[in-house]
């Protein structure tokens, strides 16, 4: 989809905040009602807009612990990377997951309460999954960075 920059400006308003109303992002975007509406409407089409989010503190839900973890597997067949990830998505602490290039083949950010709760996660689900042969993983002590939204220009 090629963009202009009054699709850019919607963008860059929606990530800040997804509850603006389409009078607000009018007047932002310096667009009328009607033609903000239907832009929107093309970008979530598009895929450009993939879905409308709350973004909810970690602290305050009890899981303030972030921990990065490189995973090997002993083979990289198509078959083990498809079976690998299937298995990943369906833990639920599993907030991130990256196919790698380098010495180990995902990287994958786990939430958990405190370091009780990740040796759980990591003795009966992580070191479980089929496939694996080395599971590295890292405490962030705190987060530096953190941004929700992409620098569309």
């Amino acid at each position: 989809m090629a963009m202009d920059s009054h699709d850019l400006i919607l963008l860059r308003e929606l990530q800040r905040n997804g509850r603006a109303t389409n009078v607000e992002l009018a007047d932002k975007a310096h667009l009328s009602e009607s033609s903000c509406q239907r832009r929107v409407r093309q970008l979530e089409a598009a895929g450009a807009i993939e879905r409308y989010a709350a973004v909810v503190s970690q602290q305050a839900v009890g899981l303030p612990l972030n921990i990065f973890v490189t995973i090997t597997l002993e083979s990289q067949s198509e078959a083990a990377l498809k079976a690998f990830e299937r298995e990943i998505a369906s833990i639920p602490e599993v907030m991130e997951c990256y196919l790698m290039t380098g010495s180990a083949d995902y990287l994958v950010r786990v939430v958990a309460r405190d370091v009780d709760d990740l040796e759980r996660i990591h003795s009966t689900r992580l070191t479980r999954l089929v496939g694996v042969s080395r599971v590295t993983s890292s405490i962030s002590m705190r987060q530096v960075v953190r941004r929700a939204e992409l620098p569309v220009r």
